[in-house]
């Protein structure tokens, strides 16, 4: 995934430089576009692995009185959490020289079991257990599901390494904007919580001051 990424923001680099050269003498109106920002952020996703476990027990589940027997089993798998940012929620604000980006926390976008580490070898009923049938084990995994997503959602240091990934891509984009046009952007980061914006970060330079 990283050197998917680097190549990505290395073909829009030199896509943007080519743009600039053959641009730059009918119009110097060359900005940083929202819609390159959304696909930099859909590639900065990360994928990260969980072993999970699906567990059902239910008492009684089958049979009468001395003869009832209980449901249970359990399955191991792994779970694939994509942890990156919502681009829908991206927004960008250019006024001169300053660029002001609204984006939403890094938050989990999706889970999924991971169907190679799934086969029969990951299914175990318990001895004398009652049938299981394929209703009982959707639910073990419905179950399983909610709580590695939950599991993901309260890792805050995987969630800020997302954060950070996805914005210094943006502002190395940004930056090479800058080059680009002969200009020197700073950004204001507007950050989303809860479909609300709050404070603005201090405002950082995206160039370094040439010497």
């Amino acid at each position: 995934m990283k050197k998917l990424i680097t190549l990505f923001v290395v073909l829009t680099l030199c896509l943007t430089i080519i743009s600039c050269s053959t641009e730059k003498n009918e119009s110097q109106e060359v900005e940083p576009q929202v819609s390159q920002m959304k696909s930099i952020c859909e590639l900065a996703t990360m994928k990260c692995y969980y072993h999970n476990v699906a567990k059902y027990t239910k008492e009684d589940a089958s049979g009468f009185w001395f003869w009832r027997k209980d449901r249970k089993f359990w399955v191991e798998y792994a779970g694939i959490v994509t942890i990156g940012i919502d681009t829908s929620k991206i927004n960008m604000e250019v006024q001169d020289e300053n660029v002001t980006i609204t984006i939403p926390q890094a938050q989990v976008l999706n889970c999924k079991v991971d169907d190679a580490t799934l086969t029969d070898d990951s299914f175990i009923i318990a001895k004398g257990s009652a049938k299981v049938e394929a209703e009982h084990q959707t639910e073990a995994f419905k179950d399983a599901q909610a709580k590695m997503q939950e599991s993901a959602s309260g890792d805050t240091i995987l969630l800020a390494n997302a954060q950070q990934r996805a914005q210094k891509l943006i502002e190395d984009y940004v930056n090479n904007i800058g080059d680009c046009v002969g200009k020197k952007y700073k950004i204001n980061w507007m950050y989303l919580e809860d479909n609300e914006q709050i404070q603005v970060e201090t405002t950082k330079k995206i160039e370094e001051e040439q010497e």
